[in-house]
């Protein structure tokens, strides 16, 4: 049976993460574009890095970057692939080991529909308003009920949660956790959290979203 706890995800990607790493080697081309139009800044965070593939670009950009995941094996590989270039930490996106206000620029793609309730999405969200600076800026990203995988009507205002199986090498199947977003759900997400949303887009069937922290 799944465990949708925290700790069953940990221990999901703890499980697939070597294999998952090697099928992300490329960032996502809505990252690349939100961070060629960031100006340098002195820290970036990465909420979900994974292998690291978008703090990359972060560095670039940033004098210090952190990268926090929930994953030992992940992080790993985030190493190999990084080294010195991203601090990298093992926690929890919805308690960030980080101060108030300390964070100018951030990537949240592709690790909000994994939490396994509301309240902890929620808690996320208002913890990256926490960190986020005067003038910090965020990228949000969720799978979503756009996405043609899915048949959900085009005006639904709920989403729901789901399990999509990896492929491990041998066949075996694992479990993972989604709540798949409707694209007006997250909207209103986003407006009952710390952030004011800047700009919204749905784009290959995930929402994003360009915030920055309420004043």
């Amino acid at each position: 049976m799944e465990d949708r706890s925290r700790a069953g995800v940990r221990r999901t990607y703890e499980r697939i993460g070597t294999h998952f790493s090697k099928t992300r080697e490329y960032a996502w081309p809505e990252v690349e574009s939100f961070v060629d139009e960031a100006d340098a800044c002195e820290t970036a965070l990465d909420i979900g890095c994974g292998n690291g593939r978008h703090a990359a670009l972060l560095a670039d950009v940033a004098d210090r970057v952190v990268g926090l995941d929930a994953s030992r094996s992940l992080l790993d590989a985030a190493t190999e692939r990084v080294g010195s270039r991203v601090s990298l930490l093992l926690g929890d996106a919805s308690r960030l080991p980080l101060a108030d206000d300390c964070v100018d620029l951030a990537v949240y793609v592709a690790t909000l529909h994994h939490l396994p309730s509301a309240a902890d999405r929620r808690a996320s969200l208002d913890e990256l308003a926490r960190v986020l600076g005067p003038e910090g800026r965020a990228l949000v990203s969720v799978w979503s009920t756009a996405h043609d995988r899915f048949d959900a009507p085009e005006d639904a205002e709920t989403g729901f949660d789901t399990t999509v199986d990896w492929t491990l090498p041998g066949g075996e199947t694992v479990p993972r956790f989604y709540h798949i977003y409707a694209p007006a759900e997250f909207e209103r997400e986003l407006d009952d959290s710390g952030l004011e949303t800047v700009s919204f887009e749905i784009s290959s069937g995930n929402c994003y979203a360009v915030v920055v922290a309420e004043t």
